[in-house]
């Protein structure tokens, strides 16, 4: 199977399917995510090859540039000294140079799209790999809830549970009556005062600092 076919397999995969139907859910995802790791391993070894490419025809486009530089101007040079035969010849080699450059154009095109293709790939798989792992931790999660649900059940009977968290509901209510009382005392504090008595301690300290500031500046005017 080619790199790409294998791509395209795993990242059109519908996970949640497969391991709806998995005989052994944790085995399938453990061979799913091996699988990812593996291809993304091989996907980003190609990504690497094209850039090392990408540059090696990069340096081939500057030298044929170059080379149609070079040929213009010796056929520049030999117009000059009234040897036409010679800047024919020149200008035969630049145009060879430009008919290069032109495939080496089209070429170094289709090297970038292949390389942000690839790109785009290794991060859908990515992707893909992360949500693998996350189903992969709410397996392990919920397979230890189940063991723990388990042994409880064995430890002891569902009504002596029942009765345990009713007791707790209880004594939360009152709690909760109990901060009601104090909040509703607050507010009445404050109705009765216009302000709560944190509020008037604060304007109190506030109105004190003014007032220290206040003499500090008239003790330097006068000084």
């Amino acid at each position: 199977m080619g790199l790409f076919t294998r791509f395209t397999d795993i990242v059109n995969a519908n996970i949640n399917s497969m391991l709806d139907k998995a005989e052994q859910p944790e085995k399938m995802i453990r061979l799913i995510i091996q699988e990812m790791e593996e291809t993304l391993v091989e996907v980003r070894a190609t990504a690497a090859k094209n850039i090392a490419e990408q540059k090696t025809h990069a340096r081939r486009v500057k030298a044929t540039q170059t080379s149609i530089e070079h040929w213009h101007s010796k056929a520049e040079l030999a117009l000059a000294k009234n040897r036409e035969d010679l800047a024919k010849s020149a200008l035969t080699q630049k145009h060879k140079s430009q008919t290069e450059l032109t495939l080496l154009e089209q070429e170094g095109e289709n090297i970038a799209e292949l390389l942000t293709k690839i790109q785009e790939d290794a991060m859908q798989l990515q992707e893909k790999l992360t949500e693998a792992k996350r189903r992969q931790e709410a397996l392990l999660l919920r397979q230890k809830s189940a063991h723990v649900r388990l042994t409880m059940r064995e430890k002891a009977s569902v009504y002596n549970i029942e009765e345990a968290m009713s007791k707790f509901e209880r004594y939360q209510q009152k709690i909760d009556r109990v901060e009601a009382q104090v909040e509703a005392y607050d507010f009445m504090q404050k109705s009765e005062s216009g302000q709560s008595l944190h509020a008037q301690f604060e304007a109190l300290e506030k109105d004190e600092s003014v007032e220290r500031e206040l003499e500090q500046m008239k003790k330097a005017v006068s000084a």
